[in-house]
């Protein structure tokens, strides 16, 4: 999918997106390759305010360079495209997960990390301090599962190809607050 699809296929799920910076040009792929594309990760930030996350998320930190994802979802319900391409969302992760991804099934516990999964999923930040207490907004819980379904539909994926960051790599919490389980039962639904 090109960076203007991407947009299209978020805009024709109904969500609203905000377009910061050079986001279709705003990439890791001098590190390596980017795709090809199997799925979806979701995160959560550990962050507060939407304008310091979406930057954070943008242009990264000490240890990390940005952007860290593709899209930022806002406490508001709101995407801002912050990336397309390698992003350094996904880190290192199991190649049994990445299996179980590609062929749609429920993903296997975690329990190795030696597969690049910048490489492979899509990611979208989603503002919280992940400490099990920061509230969920319905919009935000809304444009998570809007936003992960516009990017399964566009490549005919069901929900299986949704995962979240603790199912990819041993010692992730994200996203903390509700379940992978609940969340593709919703992109399910919707891309009935």
């Amino acid at each position: 999918m090109s960076a203007s699809s991407f947009l299209e296929a978020l805009k024709a799920e109904g969500l609203t997106v905000v377009e910061t910076g050079d986001w279709r040009e705003h990439n890791r792929n001098h590190k390596g390759p980017w795709g090809p594309v199997h799925g979806v990760m979701i995160h959560h930030t550990v962050t507060r305010g939407s304008a310091a996350t979406v930057e954070i998320c943008r242009t990264g930190h000490e240890d990390l360079p940005g952007p860290l994802c593709h899209g930022v979802i806002t406490k508001d319900g709101r995407v801002h495209l912050v990336g397309y391409g390698r992003t350094n969302h996904a880190g290192l992760g199991d190649d049994d997960v990445l299996r179980a991804v590609i062929a749609e099934k429920a993903p296997p516990p975690d329990n190795e990390a030696g597969v690049d999964g910048n490489r492979y999923f899509y990611g979208f930040e989603c503002e919280n301090l992940g400490d099990g207490d920061d509230p969920w907004p319905a919009a935000q819980l809304d444009a998570i599962e809007r936003a992960a379904a516009a990017v399964c539909r566009h490549h005919g994926w069901s929900e299986r190809s949704v995962i979240g960051h603790l199912e990819w790599q041993p010692g992730k919490v994200d996203p903390r607050g509700f379940t992978m389980t609940s969340m593709r039962e919703r992109i399910r639904d919707r891309l009935k």
